[in-house]
């Protein structure tokens, strides 16, 4: 027998505005708020969030429910297995968890004790709603998530849970509401908040987690879980950078960004059917162009200008050179700012999960073609591209060796995004050279990169946007062109380098063969 499941949708906003969205017409005629308080329970050596459980118990007026989910790291929709049942206290019940997978995790523990490890505080206003063909539960929940001794954190929530009908009723819901306040679509349950306050990665910077394709998945399938692994670390890192702007959870977001685009490119075949796909792909480009400007200035003033007043300590222009381009920094992380704080920016990401979730793309001719065989030609395809591209790398012109950069970029991710689906030994040995191969091709692909960007980052000096700081005086634009130049004079060695690495790509063995 397959295991209930729990089907919500998962959004965010502050305090204020759950506030605001409690006196929403769709939202009225219901009780009064009630306190919650659920504790969460794991092993001393975290053994249950390794397996992707949570257990809780939670305490609602003078009744206790017991809950085991299976499944975390979603995004937006969140389709977990869930085992609920009454119990007589605050703490665990072994005997109501003993036919969930909780019970043979803690069996093969090296500590079995259950511990209390962090707890929510809510007070919850529960919503029945009729909406579509759906009936649909929305969870209005505000509080916090507190731990013993790693501090506490807001929490602030709207769930749409699907008792009934289709999700994308809870999308059109979903939409609904958000004209009405601030909504973004939410990454983290309640326990992946309380585990990142115990391991004090609650506002860190998050690197892309592996995708988890099962080897029976299809085609759509894989285009799912790479999609939203995708945005679940741009998501991730929105946080980190509305909070407090570093430069590295902007990075992260561009690279959560180009994953995602490329991951348009290499499932095109079972998306090209589908208008809406070509649509969204061009609307994240346009939308996220002042990223781009933000991340050049970043590596401009963290890596190249240091180096070049090191090679140049006597240069007085360059001083005044990175004053005036500390003054475009800020003015470009306003302009990202103002893009996430955007309802076209929320909008455009309820849409896309809504799209890779309910979209007819999932049933496009090929999307039923087993993940693995997919996989396979659309490595070959990318690998002969980036074969083909990069001959005489070293004679090509700046225009040329970008193409081939984008390539191996998308051949880089999709080996990335694919490798589970090859668990052999050989395969994984091959899979390690192969990327160890590809990264050395783009570290230098990479740096010649840095050398486009530092001319772009000089030319917009000559003709500043809106915003800038106004005319660039004499000292400033010796400076700059000293840089540039500076710049240019290591392109010989980078492409030679760079023609040695496409070469050594090409002779690796491919993994997925």
């Amino acid at each position: 027998m397959s295991a209930p499941r729990e089907v919500e949708l998962k959004l965010e906003c502050v305090g204020p505005d759950l506030s605001a969205l409690a006196r929403h017409p769709l939202l009225q005629g219901t009780p009064e708020p009630q306190l919650i308080v659920s504790t969460y329970f794991d092993t001393a050596d975290q053994d249950l969030r390794a397996a992707g459980l949570t257990l809780r118990v939670r305490r609602k007026g003078e009744r206790f429910v017991q809950t085991v989910k299976a499944g975390e790291g979603g995004v937006g929709l969140f389709d977990r297995a869930e085992w609920e049942v009454a119990v007589a206290g605050e703490t665990p019940d072994r005997e109501a968890f003993a036919d969930t997978p909780v019970r043979a995790v803690l069996e093969a523990a090296r500590k079995p004790a259950l511990v209390p490890l962090f707890s929510t505080v809510v007070m919850r206003a529960e919503h029945p709603i009729e909406y579509g063909a759906s009936r649909i539960l929305a969870t209005l929940d505000a509080g916090r998530v507190e731990t013993p001794a790693s501090g506490d954190t807001t929490l602030s929530e709207l769930e749409l849970e699907l008792e009934s009908g289709s999700a994308g009723d809870l999308f059109a819901l979903a939409q609904a509401l958000a004209e009405t306040v601030p909504l973004r679509l939410g990454a983290r349950s309640k326990s992946e908040r309380g585990y990142a306050l115990l391991d004090g990665r609650s506002l860190r910077p998050r690197k892309a987690e592996p995708v988890a394709i099962p080897e029976e998945a299809r085609a759509a399938d894989a285009f799912r879980l790479v999609a939203l692994a995708c945005l679940r670390q741009l998501r991730l890192n929105e946080e980190v950078f509305l909070a407090a702007r570093p430069a590295e959870a902007l990075h992260q977001m561009r690279v959560a960004l180009r994953r995602l685009r490329s991951a348009f490119s290499l499932f095109k075949p079972i998306l090209e059917g589908d208008p809406r796909a070509a649509a969204l792909n061009e609307e994240i480009k346009r939308v996220t162009a002042p990223f781009g400007e933000a991340r050049n200035l970043d590596v401009f003033l963290a890596t190249t200008l240091p180096a070049e007043i090191e090679r140049r300590p006597d240069e007085p222009g360059l001083a005044a050179l990175r004053e005036r381009l500390e003054a475009e920094h800020a003015r470009a992380y306003a302009a990202v700012t103002a893009t996430l704080d955007a309802p076209e920016w929320r909008a455009l990401l309820i849409d896309l999960v809504a799209w890779i979730e309910t979209g007819p793309w999932r049933e496009a001719p090929g999307a039923d073609e087993p993940a693995p065989d997919f996989a396979a030609r659309v490595l070959e395809r990318f690998r002969r591209r980036v074969k083909r591209r990069g001959r005489h790398l070293d004679r090509l012109d700046p225009e040329e060796r970008h193409r081939v950069r984008i390539a191996a970029k998308k051949l880089r991710y999709g080996a990335e995004f694919f490798a589970g689906l090859y668990g052999s030994k050989k395969a994984r040995k091959r899979h390690k050279v192969f990327g160890d191969a590809l990264s050395d091709l783009q570290d230098h692909l990479g740096a010649l990169n840095d050398l486009a960007t530092a001319h772009t980052v000089m030319a917009g000096l000559a003709v500043p946007g809106d915003g800038a700081a106004g005319p660039v005086d004499g000292a400033v634009a010796f400076a700059a062109g000293l840089t540039a130049a500076d710049k240019e004079a290591e392109a010989g060695t980078l492409l030679e380098k760079a023609a040695e690495a496409h070469d050594d790509l090409v002779d690796v063995k491919p993994f997925w063969r």
